[in-house]
């Protein structure tokens, strides 16, 4: 089968692999459509995939398959497993848990102590073929396609900050940083209620799509200060500022724009360490938290799709096939700051 192999940094291989063996209690998944995420372009440039030594629950490392955010239609069944059949169409949620360790007791999977994902600690889904753990598997809708299944995985880190914020019916809020979660994330605050919704970007494409996708104010942070343009706008700042630019600077803006008693939610990943204004958290009495990737919200996310409340295809710029991704995808969404999400057309 074809497959995006891993290798190292700049070093990703589309080549034949063998197709991989049903194991009792599996599933194998024939991939229709995988969506490259930002942490793919991470791993292409060197971070974030098991090296060296097998990630202790998969038992895999490089060079491994990428791909997380995929879905397809079941090829086969492996012994032992129930409610999953032959033909069912299916998303997958990628995370890698042990199931044994406290916070995964409290059925909070995303925070175990090994934590992982399929396609970075394990062989994903930029391939013909994948084998997953039966927890892995949601079930699509009939009206949900499978380009639109490739977006359940994404969609879960927007809805799930979302959730864990302190939205409220009627808040106002800031996105900062546009690209494909925080299109996502402006597309989940609206179904949760905010009344105003501002998205920050440097990419005036990045505005447009963001005002298609749901942002009330759209402010280009080259052209202004973003902070000093939310607070005037808003008569005073937002409830809730979501962070997903990944920026130190924007992290502090951030904090400048939302209100007293406000909570700034961040959910990209800052890899380094970055400086925060305590004091103006102090005197605003402000809440500044942070979420990781999503756990128990596949489902609800799934029927949000199919009831035609997340018109999640809006965030699509391009398709690809899977010999192109690194020309077409890797390479292309590196330098091309008006691509928000690129799905993979797997089987072609």
């Amino acid at each position: 089968m074809k497959a995006a192999v891993w290798y190292g940094k700049h070093d990703v291989r589309v080549e034949n692999k063998e197709e991989p063996i049903i194991q009792p209690g599996k599933v194998k998944v024939k991939v229709g459509f995988a969506g490259i995420c930002g942490s793919d372009l991470h791993a292409y440039h060197g971070v974030g995939v098991q090296e060296n030594v097998p990630h202790p629950v998969s038992g895999e490392m490089a060079p491994l398959t990428l791909g997380h955010e995929f879905a397809g239609t079941v090829a086969e069944v492996g012994e032992g497993v129930s409610g999953i059949s032959i033909g069912d169409r299916v998303t997958i949620e990628p995370l890698i848990y042990c199931g044994k360790c406290e916070y995964c007791k409290q059925n909070h999977y995303n925070q175990c102590v090994n934590f992982g994902f399929i396609g970075l600690n394990a062989n994903g889904g930029f391939a013909e073929y994948v084998i997953v753990e039966p927890s892995m598997v949601h079930k699509l809708h009939d009206s949900v396609s499978l380009e639109e299944g490739a977006l359940v995985e994404p969609t879960a880190v927007a809805m799930h900050s979302v959730r864990q914020s302190k939205l409220k019916l009627g808040d106002k809020v800031a996105v900062f940083g546009v690209g494909p979660i925080g299109l996502l994330t402006i597309m989940a605050a609206q179904v949760a209620g905010a009344s105003e919704i501002y998205a920050v970007d440097v990419s005036p494409e990045r505005l447009l799509k963001a005002k298609e996708v749901g942002a009330t104010h759209t402010i280009n942070a080259i052209e202004e200060d973003s902070s000093e343009a939310i607070l005037s706008l808003s008569g005073g700042g937002v409830n809730v500022a979501y962070e997903v630019a990944g920026a130190e600077v924007t992290l502090a803006n951030a904090i400048s724009s939302i209100k007293k008693n406000g909570e700034i939610m961040v959910i990209s990943i800052i890899p380094a360490p970055v400086k925060v204004d305590i004091l103006q958290l102090t005197i605003k009495e402000a809440n500044l938290t942070s979420v990781l990737a999503y756990r128990n919200i596949f489902p609800e996310v799934i029927s949000l799709i199919a009831s035609g409340k997340l018109d999640v295809k809006k965030i699509v710029t391009k398709k690809i096939t899977l010999d192109n991704i690194v020309e077409d995808g890797l390479e292309l969404l590196g330098k091309d700051k008006s691509q928000a999400k690129i799905l993979i057309d797997v089987q072609q």
